[in-house]
């Protein structure tokens, strides 16, 4: 039944305000500032007042300590399992939702790997997939950020396909894009050093690629960062890879301005913004075969196995010694992002929040 009172929204920014934000933390920052512009502006009614952010208790303490900025028009407020937060429609947007509610929620699936795979402690899988249950249970509507991630909702967690929604994440062009003619010769891979990554085989692939190129490592450390470092140390051109640990927003763009080719081999992922950021930026992508990558990249990326050292090796290869081909992905790729901006994201999103109305 639609809501005919006017009532609030709220939204789980529990990783909106992380100093250092990946991904998810990304994806949270644009949501949350896009639906309260939306609000502030009276474009989605019968929404009322300023925007709630809900943060679980560390969080909160954390945000007031450092100084945290929330977007205009937004409000902070305490998030926990013993009461249900005071809005008429909620949002969760790290496929979590809280224990009670008001009235209506939707929740946000990224990916569902923590299930699938052997990238997390037994002791986080168990949590992960318990929570992402309940919240599957507990919400009206549920929003994945690929068709690849509403099919493991679908059949991990058993969600009626007529339950979900797909909306793309987004991403910010620059004013100008950097010609190749300037840019250095590096292999670029943004994201942790984690198992998922496969950092592991992409350092393998690296050592079989034409020399005088450098891999530059952009992201913190993270499950299985050990045996990177350690595999990085035995390499034959350690000195060509180079980690950089985890960048700033300026550093990161610096980098898509002065790379040649992003190498993002990942073995799954829910959407990948690196690949979408990446072309925005005008640099040419190969990336993965499999997961959600190939849905992002469509047909402006080379795709290889991540499975398999001698493919992803090829792929880099292929790309580095052809110049033709790396301008043809270029303009390729500027086109792809350009279909994907955050505008469109809030907009999508905002929909689903009006058929919870």
């Amino acid at each position: 039944m639609k809501a005919q009172a006017p009532l609030r929204i709220g939204l789980d920014a529990t990783y909106a305000l992380d100093r250092e934000p990946t991904g998810v933390a990304v994806y949270s920052r644009e949501i949350l500032a896009g639906v309260a512009q939306l609000c502030a502006a009276g474009q989605l009614p019968p929404a009322v007042g300023p925007v709630r952010a809900y943060l679980r208790p560390h969080r909160l303490k954390a945000s007031f300590r450092t100084g945290a900025q929330l977007p205009p028009h937004v409000t902070r407020r305490l998030l926990t399992d013993a009461w249900a937060p005071g809005v008429g429609l909620f949002h969760g947007l790290n496929q979590r939702l809280p224990a009670h509610k008001r009235q209506r929620a939707t929740v946000t699936f990224h990916d569902l790997f923590v299930m699938t795979g052997e990238y997390s402690t037994p002791e986080f899988r168990r949590r992960f997939t318990l929570l992402a249950r309940q919240a599957a249970e507990r919400a009206d509507l549920i929003i994945t950020v690929s068709h690849f991630t509403a099919a493991q909702v679908r059949d991990l967690l058993g969600v009626a396909p007529a339950r979900i929604r797909v909306i793309y994440h987004g991403v910010h062009a620059p004013t100008e894009v950097a010609p190749l003619s300037g840019r250095q010769p590096w292999l670029l891979h943004v994201g942790a050093l984690q198992s998922r990554k496969n950092v592991l085989r992409l350092i393998e692939a690296f050592e079989q690629t034409p020399p005088g190129w450098r891999l530059k490592l952009a992201g913190g450390a993270g499950y299985g960062s050990e045996a990177i470092l350690d595999r990085i140390a035995q390499s034959p051109r350690v000195g060509e890879i180079d980690v950089l640990g985890y960048v700033s927003r300026a550093e990161l763009e610096s980098l898509y301005a002065r790379s040649s080719v992003l190498a993002f081999p990942s073995l799954d992922e829910g959407f990948g913004i690196p690949v979408l950021e990446a072309m925005a930026y005008g640099l040419p992508v190969v990336t993965s075969s499999r997961s959600a990558t190939v849905e992002v990249a469509g047909e402006a990326a080379v795709l290889a196995d991540p499975a398999s050292v001698d493919s992803i090796a090829a792929g880099l290869t292929r790309v580095m010694e052809d110049v033709g081909l790396r301008q043809t992905l270029q303009k390729a790729g500027e086109a792809r992002a350009a279909a994907f901006p955050w505008t469109r994201a809030v907009a999508e999103t905002a929909a689903v929040y009006r058929e919870l109305f």
